[in-house]
């Protein structure tokens, strides 16, 4: 099993959320989060200026069987590109053990 952890633009979440759902990737938690990225300048909004180093994204865990990881990928990386500075990253490590607490399930049939 892997694990992976995306950071996206939020305003790309409904989009991979959709593609996830029609790979049958239907579970999987997120968060709200703030990092500092490579962009560092300055913008004017209205007349305010503001900083663009502390940057507002999407912050995705999911954990997939083996098989289900390439497909994965595929989709995060077609679905959350914008083609600008600032679409996110993906990682991926390994998942020693998966249990599903109601069932006792363990391993790849407690992520179905």
């Amino acid at each position: 099993m892997k694990k992976i952890e995306a950071i996206i633009r939020k305003s790309k979440f409904d989009e991979v959320k959709e593609a996830l759902h029609l790979i049958e990737v239907n579970f999987f938690s997120y968060w709200d989060v703030t990092g500092v990225g490579n962009e560092k300048q300055g913008h004017v909004y209205r007349g305010v200026s503001y900083s663009t180093s502390d940057i507002q994204r999407r912050y995705l865990s999911i954990v997939v069987s083996d098989h289900f990881l390439d497909r994965t990928i595929d989709v995060l990386l077609k679905t959350a590109s914008t083609g600008i500075v600032g679409d996110g990253k993906i990682f991926v490590s390994d998942v020693e053990e998966t249990y599903r607490i109601r069932t006792k399930e363990k391993g790849s049939d407690a992520l179905k």
